[in-house]
């Protein structure tokens, strides 16, 4: 059999001498500044990893894609990778122009020639490329919320890659891996994709997946993006390199891959093959819901378990690269061993182990035990690190509600309960505080108070990184903006939504600043409630009501959910 898996593949670099004359001449360009993702699908166009891809994609390539998950030419490529920019950007452009593509620091990274600029139908990308136009998706959720409203999409010319400051040496190019397998004598290569840390059930998983095929493993994790919410990459390094001393070296190497994960269930699996067969690989694992993002709107799977095995496994001979299925792997504790769940004969006479991501994630917030069956002692250690018990974690409490129903008057009286106790730094982050020190020039504006939420959310997520309380109340009237300070704060501990649900008619009667009263008069545009909408929460962690209820009350029962969530220690 021919090795083509290791031959050199095409990059999109121009040599050393052409770069440093580009970037001079690049100083006259119009600059776009790329997005962390799309630094990411720059990176991989560059270096080969989206091989055959020369660029990002025209309007043709796009519609093909998008439709059959095919270029214009008919070649197999299920994801569309787009530049996408807003529409004051794309105005001033005209097509056949160059325009220099720079990372966050307006270093020059590659030009890019604009030979496509059209406006995409997203609803339509999301229901072909997802399956649902449902905002629950976390891509679709970025297409329609964060992404720029025009494509442009033309060849690029890779002047030089983008930095990587951490784990360099354990970053490699496709042409890098391909020449390691060269130089190690590997012929056959199965690649596991992870974007989780790994315990001992994948361990036993990649052995066997590799010892089946006869291959050796490539253990290849994305560090790109990922989804909202999970281990944040250099926690899951970390525990890749405690793990890796499990496995034989002379089989097994590590790599780390730069790529933005769009949760696409099959069609991801079937790109996850390709960029891993430009990788050099032969063989790849695909697991049950492979890249699943969870439930949608309705709280059903996206995905069908199996789907994504089913969509690589009728692809695997056109694109050179064949699905190893992921067995499902439990502890038995007779045999003290990992076994696949459906070969297991004696199953109704041994007792079977395991433990869902769900519940390792609810042990290591609550600091309970993770035995040793499950996972490695050393991998523990690195996400005890990062995951300490949750009352001694940073948190915030996001009060919401109309002018005047109490959340400043809770929020402060909440603050004293928590510095009585002790233990952590409270701080609050009151409406006339934030307007007075952070958006002193913000107006009232639906983008002007999006954006003063925003800025209190990015305080709120910093405080709480930090290991302290941070404790919000402003109106916060909008459902997206809620979402977006919630994904902001999660990352790094516990978002508690408090929807204080004091009646507009309540709120009103008070109007303790004869806001209402000016806001009736039309004297104040845009006031939540009488001139603009409020969001109600759907499902805040909390709901509490002013009438009736005494303000202390209301904080107490903050503090009973907050120990009942294990925040702070009963």
């Amino acid at each position: 059999m021919s090795h083509s898996n290791l031959a050199p593949i095409p990059e999109l670099y121009v040599s050393y001498e052409s770069a440093q004359k580009l970037k001079v001449e690049a100083a006259d360009l119009i600059s776009w500044d790329l997005t962390p993702r799309q630094i990411c699908d720059l990176e991989l166009l560059m270096n080969g990893g989206f091989n055959p891809l020369k660029g990002f994609i025209t309007q043709a390539d796009y519609d093909g894609v998008v439709e059959n998950m095919r270029l214009a030419d008919g070649t197999l490529w299920p994801m569309p990778i787009t530049l996408d920019v807003s529409e004051e950007f794309a105005k001033g452009i005209e097509l056949g122009q160059d325009i220099a593509l720079r990372d966050q620091e307006g270093v020059i990274l590659a030009t890019l020639t604009v030979t496509d600029r059209w406006t995409p139908d997203k609803a339509r990308e999301a229901q072909k490329v997802f399956g649902a136009d449902d905002s629950t998706h976390p891509a679709v959720n970025y297409l329609h919320n964060t992404a720029g409203p025009v494509y442009l999409g033309g060849p690029v010319t890779g002047i030089q890659t983008p930095v990587h400051y951490d784990f360099r040496a354990r970053r490699d190019t496709p042409n890098e891996l391909r020449a390691l397998f060269r130089k190690l004598g590997w012929r056959k290569i199965v690649a596991f994709q992870t974007r989780n840390p790994l315990h001992r059930a994948h361990q036993e998983l990649t052995f066997r997946a590799a010892k089946e095929v006869e291959a050796n493993l490539l253990i290849h994790p994305v560090v790109g993006m990922t989804k909202p919410g999970d281990v944040d990459h250099f926690t899951r390094v970390r525990c890749y390199e405690a793990v890796l001393d499990k496995y034989p070296g002379s089989t097994t190497t590590m790599s780390l891959l730069n790529l933005a994960m769009r949760m696409a269930g099959p069609r991801e699996a079937l790109w996850h093959a390709l960029i891993r067969r430009n990788h050099g690989c032969t063989h790849f694992i695909v697991g049950r819901d492979h890249a699943g993002p969870g439930k949608n709107s309705k709280g059903d799977d996206f995905y069908g378990p199996y789907d994504a095995q089913d969509m690589v496994r009728a692809h695997q001979g056109e694109i050179g690269i064949e699905m190893v299925p992921f067995k499902h792997m439990v502890y038995v504790q007779e045999r003290a061993q990992y076994e696949p769940v459906d070969e297991i004969e004696d199953r109704d006479n041994v007792t079977i182990l395991n433990i869902s991501g769900t519940e390792l994630r609810r042990r290591l917030r609550e600091g309970l035990e993770i035995p040793d069956w499950f996972s490695f002692p050393e991998v523990v250690e690195q996400l005890r690190r990062r995951y300490p018990p949750r009352s001694q974690q940073g948190f915030t409490v996001f009060f919401t509600g109309f002018s005047g129903s109490g959340k400043s008057t809770i929020a402060n009286a909440l603050m004293v309960k928590l510095m009585e106790m002790g233990g952590r730094p409270v701080t609050l982050l009151d409406g006339d505080i934030v307007r007075k020190n952070l958006s002193s020039e913000l107006g009232f504006s639906k983008e002007h108070r999006d954006l003063n939420i925003r800025r209190i959310g990015y305080v709120a997520s910093e405080i709480t990184k930090n290991g302290g309380i941070a404790l919000c109340a402003p109106i916060a009237p909008y459902a997206t903006t809620r979402r977006a300070v919630r994904e902001d704060v999660e990352q790094y501990g516990a978002f508690v939504e408090v929807h204080v649900s004091t009646s507009l008619e309540e709120c009103e009667r008070r109007d303790r600043k004869g806001l209402y009263k000016l806001a009736r008069e039309g004297k104040i545009k845009e006031f939540t409630g009488i001139s603009d909408p409020y969001d109600v929460p759907e499902d805040p962690e909390l709901r509490v009501d002013t009438e009736g209820h005494d303000v202390d009350n209301c904080a107490h029962q903050v503090i009973l959910k907050l120990e009942q969530m294990g925040l702070i220690a009963g």
